[in-house]
């Protein structure tokens, strides 16, 4: 843990004379339903489990301007400032982030990994061991959801939902306070209000959602929130992508992600006229604009994120201010705080992804004296790997999870009915997979990047087949994209629902789009510049996402990619559509099942009009598929894949697990 000075922190800060010449103020009146510039404080419950003594949520509209007062009841209670001037006060936050349920990762093998277990029992004995003038809190920075198979309890409708398994485990964790991530959206605002509704014990926020039809602002969720504990005021505000999210859904269209810039903006100085602290919590990535970090192979769209928002966020502060991120995967801060995590005088952390780290600030505060006086240290806390294949002895034995690693009564009281809840499912074979496939992790990671993958090849095949039983009828062609494609599956050995989950783990739907041969034809013209080039893949991370939006296709499609001297030179010739030359069908219209990412546009992998990002050199424009004519088939793309898997029994070769050259790629 390594500290640092005030003075230095201050140091990279923008000049503080923009400064608001009047800070926003408390006041009460008999009604305090909010107006403009006005947010409502409003006591609620604070988790039972976690620290907060009292919790305020800020309701009104924070994107209607910039807030200038905030309201309470007459009589009702607001939080006070307990603290003398000079006292000093240590605020130690703990936090996590994109968990993407992974709270327990569970092997047949190696045994099962504890993760949220672990952080459960370090944050109960931080809390156990906090000084009369410490505060302890625990935060999630979004994305709490999609990634395991706990995502089967949460189901699709109200009818299927058992459990919202993310929610209930940061809940029992001690949880204080979540910001709303994008995957939180993946199946839908309807199903994301039950698990806040029925699972969450601790207030969402998010200051740039807006206009759902089925998730409603200061009923669901808010804008921030003031947490009181141990005489310490925290004000918290929750800032979610705008680049990487669900919208435009026809179950929701118009549901809207405002710039989390302009929100927190907005909202800032109100939040920390009630503070004596502010934590930024952001899930809306590390960088601006085109980035590179944690789970990206290369530069993916990052817009506004935590760079732009400390650099709005650092003129307006005149007390201590924090921003824990999410959503990039980042792992900051690992040997202490970085300068370059500095921006605008405000701190920047995040604990990578899928429960690595537990994060930890240690905030030292001089009530009173605002931006000065204080101090901060960081930590990333690693989450230990169970592997108990591994001797007493060996080498790395020390550094795995053993029994005693993690809070046994929360694994048994909380985790192990929602495991048991999916024991059917997890345990479930739905076929075998043929010992010559090749269909391993370590051949699909191998070229999904840069060509044809046998995998990808099967799925979309697959899904042509199983689309005679669609309602709306058969397709032509299906797709799928390279970075959906997450893992392998184990030649020779039994195919479980668990494992074809990992290939696929996100959750999409079918849709189907009109679509004629010359707009395939364009498609796969720009499909071409998305390649890694031969130049390229040795210094490539061929297992992170490559955010290119490199697309994969059925077999009803070939054709052949000559590389060009650069990106911008590659094309896509020699195409034929369903045995037929494109030329002879260029106004020909085909029935296409898209994934719902791709759908929508693949956001930060451009396929709706921006261009090419990940890395490719140019400003190479792209066609925008989500001006296509779709039709939303409700049925769920691995769900039909497993369907199919069930009655063919076994992956082969010949039912389409190979390499058949339907992408050839050429210099």
């Amino acid at each position: 843990m390594t500290s640092f000075t005030r003075r230095r922190f201050l140091s990279s800060a923008a000049s503080l004379g923009a400064l608001a010449a009047l800070s926003p103020v408390l006041v009460r009146r008999a009604n305090a339903r909010p107006g403009a510039g006005e947010l409502q404080m409003v006591a609620v419950t604070p988790n039972p489990a976690g620290s907060a003594e009292r919790v305020f949520l800020l309701k009104g509209d924070p994107l209607a301007g910039p807030v200038t007062t905030i309201v309470a009841e007459d009589g009702a209670p607001v939080p006070e400032r307990r603290l003398a001037d000079g006292e000093r006060h240590v605020l130690r936050l703990m936090h996590f982030n994109d968990m993407h349920n992974h709270m327990t990762d569970m092997h047949p093998r190696r045994g099962d990994t504890h993760r949220m277990a672990q952080m459960v029992k370090r944050v109960k004995e931080t809390r156990a061991a906090a000084g009369d003038n410490e505060t302890v809190l625990l935060l999630s920075g979004g994305d709490d959801h999609t990634g395991s198979i706990f995502d089967e309890l949460l189901g699709w409708n109200e009818a299927e939902y058992v459990v919202d398994a993310g929610y209930r485990a940061a809940s029992a964790a001690g949880v204080d306070i979540a910001v709303l991530g994008n995957h939180e959206f993946d199946r839908g605002a309807a199903q994301l209000r039950l698990g806040i509704e029925r699972d969450a014990a601790f207030p969402v926020l998010s200051a740039n959602v807006a206009e759902s039809a089925h998730l409603a602002r200061d009923r669901d969720y808010v804008a921030a929130a003031v947490i009181e504990a141990n005489r310490l005021r925290v004000g918290v505000i929750g800032l979610t992508t705008n680049v990487d999210i669900r919208t435009g859904m026809k179950a929701d269209p118009s549901m809207r992600v405002a710039s989390p810039v302009e929100a927190v903006t907005n909202v800032y100085k109100a939040v920390e006229a009630v503070s004596d602290v502010v934590v930024v919590l952001s899930h809306c990535g590390y960088g601006k604009g085109m980035h590179k970090s944690g789970k990206a192979g290369s530069l993916r769209e990052i817009g506004e994120g935590d760079f732009t928002i400390a650099e709005a966020v650092g003129p307006l502060a005149e007390k201590p201010v924090v921003l824990i991120g999410g959503h990039s995967h980042t792992e900051l801060n690992t040997d202490g705080i970085d300068p370059d995590n500095m921006v605008s005088g405000v701190l920047l952390t995040q604990a990578k992804a899928n429960g690595a780290f537990l994060g930890e600030i240690a905030m030292s505060i001089a009530a009173g004296e605002g931006r000065d006086k204080w101090f901060s240290s960081v930590s990333l806390h690693p989450v230990k790997k169970r592997d108990d294949t591994v001797a007493a002895g060996a080498e790395g034995y020390d550094a795995l999870e053993h029994e005693g690693d993690y809070d046994a009564a929360f694994e048994t009281e909380v985790m192990a009915p929602m495991i048991a809840a999916l024991d059917d499912k997890l345990a479930e074979v739905i076929g075998d997979v043929a010992a010559d496939a090749p269909v391993s992790t370590e051949e699909t990671r191998a070229t999904r990047y840069i060509g044809e993958t046998a995998l990808a090849n099967f799925m979309n095949d697959t899904l042509v087949r199983q689309s005679a039983t669609f309602p709306g009828g058969a397709v032509d062609f299906a797709l799928f994209n390279a970075t959906g494609l997450a893992k392998g599956i184990a030649p020779g050995e039994p195919l479980s629902f668990r494992a074809w989950f990992d290939v696929m783990p996100y959750a999409d739907q079918v849709e189907i789009a009109t679509m004629t041969g010359a707009q395939i034809r364009d498609m796969l013209t720009s499909n071409a510049k998305r390649l890694l080039r031969p130049g390229e893949v040795a210094s490539t991370d061929l297992s992170a996402f490559v955010s290119r939006g490199l697309l994969h296709f059925s077999s009803g499609i070939r054709y052949r990619i000559e590389l060009g001297e650069t990106a911008a030179d590659a094309r896509a010739v020699d195409i034929t559509l369903a045995g037929k030359p494109v030329e002879e069908v260029l106004d020909t219209p085909f029935r296409f099942a898209f994934n719902t990412y791709v759908m929508l546009g693949a956001f930060s992998e451009a396929w709706n009009g921006k261009a090419i990002g990940g890395g490719v050199a140019g400003d190479i424009a792209t066609p925008d598929l989500r001006k296509l004519p779709f039709e939303n088939t409700g049925l769920v793309y691995r769900n039909e894949l497993i369907s199919a898997i069930r009655e063919m029994g076994t992956v082969t070769r010949a039912g389409g697990a190979d390499l058949d050259g339907r992408l050839v790629v050429t210099g």
